[in-house]
């Protein structure tokens, strides 16, 4: 109904200015998913953890990230854009200002991961509100291709900057560069348009019990405890009732019954768990393995890192040209092949993996990039704020997934299901094999795309 309002308002915004900011914004709040990867065998060295227990460095911050981008499309409904953007900034600086302060205490950096998750939140989900309300159709898949790409790039070169701050300070000092955002908060406070708060209520209830299932589902995962799952699915059991019987939900159940986004967010979390899984075990590979140090391995992440910037791009155009579905099978190709090397030279030279990361990073790129404009499409325009928070959740929360049962598997001493003949070291063998189990959930993932492709025939 406020459509065309919107679409006046949209037309007086200086849209080439506002996208440098958007991309700046963007960056900095996904980059600290996986910003401390590097650094989690120093953070377990000076607390003296386990990799389950340094995990929850990453996955506090994911799970609050998750659930936050659906909270906030929620609330961009109903609340004005540019409050509730400069809110999240302010909420994301916090927590880095606590990370900082409170660096001593590891209960203190948790705290402080999840208020960040909870803060940096709100940017892609709300950015991505405002290319919807304000960007013109024609504008709007170029938009969203640069914001994937500046996700992929985020995630990629996240490792090789915590290596970077880490190895020359402090692994603390990571909390410091989030504070970057601040900058941009007079620019949206200048240029976004001062809107009227909607009708509309927040379903409290339902956002708390999403919040309380998928916590609850992380900790089953890091701790294998039974009372954690019985109060996961009890927890997600009562959201389902809830949504189904309140008069304005938290996640309208219509969305669940679009098959096709339906099916991509199944290929998102799988996706999203496998590469961030990846991610989270290769520096503890290299540390373990090759004794390499943080600043080391962030080299070793760098030539991937890198490819993010052109390949993000390249996604988009691709996607235009030549389609969702081509983009996503090369990427997923990509991952496939790169998994195959990394489960094959592990033990040999170092730089061998970073050959072969970088078609991990290539190929999470094209796909990341292709499967959220494939998800955008699909949306109607009064879905774009829920759904696609709903989309982040899952692929967020799936790499909080991803990150517990890594931690597990390397936790629990167990060598895994064969020994590759071609892998150089016996210690090397849960690492290979790790490895190999990821192939076979990308070709997974494949078979969930594909397998929705030929009903729809």
């Amino acid at each position: 109904m406020d459509q065309p309002e919107l679409t006046s308002v949209g037309a007086k915004l200086d849209l080439k200015r506002t996208v440098p900011w958007i991309v700046f914004v963007v960056f900095f709040a996904v980059l600290n998913e996986t910003v401390f990867n590097v650094s989690t065998p120093a953070i377990a060295h000076q607390f003296a953890l386990t990799p389950s227990g340094v995990g929850w460095v990453m996955s506090s911050f994911i799970v609050f990230f998750g659930i936050g981008s659906v909270i906030y499309g929620r609330l961009s409904d109903i609340f004005s854009l540019k409050r509730l953007i400069v809110i999240g900034i302010l909420v994301y600086s916090a927590g880095s200002v606590i990370g900082f302060a409170l660096q001593s205490s590891y209960p203190a950096v948790i705290a402080a991961r999840a208020i960040q998750g909870a803060g940096a939140s709100a940017i892609p989900a709300l950015i991505t509100v405002v290319v919807a309300r304000y960007f013109p159709v024609s504008e709007r898949g170029k938009v969203f291709g640069f914001i994937t790409s500046t996700v992929a790039f985020a995630i990629g070169v996240g490792p090789v900057i915590g290596g970077f701050v880490s190895g020359t300070f402090h692994w603390s000092f990571l909390f410091v560069v989030p504070l970057f955002t601040l900058i941009a908060i007079p620019f949206f406070r200048k240029v976004l348009p001062d809107e009227p708060r909607r009708e509309g209520k927040i379903d409290i209830l339902g956002a708390g019990l999403v919040a309380g299932g998928v916590g609850s589902l992380i900790l089953y995962l890091s701790f294998l405890r039974w009372y954690f799952l019985v109060a996961s699915l009890a927890l997600l059991a009562g959201f389902v009732v809830d949504i189904l019987t309140h008069r304005s939900p938290f996640i309208e159940p219509g969305m669940f019954r679009n098959a096709m986004f339906r099916k991509r967010v199944i290929v998102g979390f799988i996706l999203f768990s496998v590469v961030t899984g990846v991610l989270f075990v290769i520096p503890l590979m290299l540390s373990a393995i090759d004794g390499l140090t943080t600043s080391q391995i962030g080299l070793v992440l760098f030539p991937g890192a890198l490819s993010a910037v052109v390949f993000g791009t390249i996604g988009g155009n691709l996607a235009d040209k030549r389609g969702n579905t081509f983009v996503i099978t090369v990427g997923l190709a990509l991952l496939l092949a790169s998994y195959l090397l990394l489960s094959v030279v592990v033990g040999y030279s170092p730089w061998f993996v970073a050959a072969s990361l970088v078609l991990t990073y290539i190929g999470f790129s094209l796909a990341q990039t292709a499967l959220v404009n494939s998800v955008s499409q699909i949306l109607q325009p009064h879905e774009t704020g829920v759904g696609m928070g709903l989309f982040n959740l899952v692929s967020f929360v799936s790499a909080a997934v991803g990150t517990a049962l890594v931690g597990r598997y390397l936790g629990s001493g167990w060598t895994g299901f064969w020994h590759n003949p071609l892998v150089a070291e016996s210690k090397a063998f849960p690492y290979s094999n790790l490895l190999t189990i990821f192939a076979l959930f990308v070709v997974l993932a494949g078979v969930v795309y594909w397998g929705s492709r030929r009903k729809r025939l």
